[in-house]
């Protein structure tokens, strides 16, 4: 009797919601409580982020203002800010990638439900409802990190990591004038030339990873496209 149960039980599972698909306003009627999960996941992921990114400024201005609190405070400290950095970047490259993995489905409804709604031209996806199943059942990533860490340097990263670069090259030159810049650069047991061709190296690689020549993964949308003309109408 458990058996039979159990496998009543089993073959309603299947079928559970399945004549939605078949109906359309039934359809209608949940794919707004979808949308506004997906939403919601998306702006809790980008909030994420967010708190990522101010927690790098933070740190990064403590630091400067400790570095340059005196002209006995050694350069290294800047060696640490950077490091502090690039954790929090490795934190928010993969925020990042799930922020894009939430951005999708809300745009995959947007472009073939209310587009069509407002102006009915034809889903832009002809098989969005498999696509977007199917991403359901196995979510994957819609971003490489290659990609992802190429954007967050761009737009965020670049930028905080030049500002400690030049704070670097300024407290080992123009606040340390009593020292050779080789003396006031140097770690425990690394002699300052050493250490600045380290940093020259990671900068270099920075800028690659900012101008990574590769493919674009992610759907570009608003990047690259020409402003629209509809609030002049």
């Amino acid at each position: 009797m458990d058996e039979n149960r159990d496998s009543r039980l089993d073959r309603g599972d299947e079928e559970v919601a399945a004549e939605i698909a078949g109906d359309t306003d039934a359809l209608l009627a949940a794919l707004p409580h979808f949308y506004r999960g997906e939403v919601s996941q998306a702006t809790t992921a980008q909030d994420r982020i967010d708190r990522t990114t101010n927690w790098a400024i933070t740190i990064l201005a403590a630091l400067l203002s400790l570095v340059f609190a005196g002209p006995g405070m050694p350069a290294y400290l800047l060696l640490i800010g950077l490091g502090a950095l690039v954790t929090f970047l490795s934190y928010e490259v993969r925020r990042y990638r799930y922020y894009d993995l939430h951005r999708s489905r809300v745009r995959i409804v947007q472009e073939n439900v209310y587009a069509n709604a407002l102006s009915p031209e034809g889903a832009e996806h002809p098989r969005w409802r498999e696509e977007l199943s199917r991403d359901l059942r196995y979510p994957t990533f819609k971003v490489t990190v290659a990609e992802a860490l190429s954007r967050r340097i761009r737009r965020t990263y670049g930028p905080l990591f030049a500002v400690v670069g030049v704070a670097w090259v300024a407290k080992v030159t123009l606040f340390t004038p009593e020292n050779q810049w080789t003396e006031a650069a140097e770690l425990p047991g690394v002699p300052g030339v050493v250490v600045a061709v380290g940093l020259g190296a990671f900068y270099l690689a920075v800028a690659a990873l900012a101008v990574w020549p590769i493919e674009r993964q992610a759907k570009g949308e608003v990047h690259g496209e020409r402003p629209g003309e509809w609030k002049d109408e």
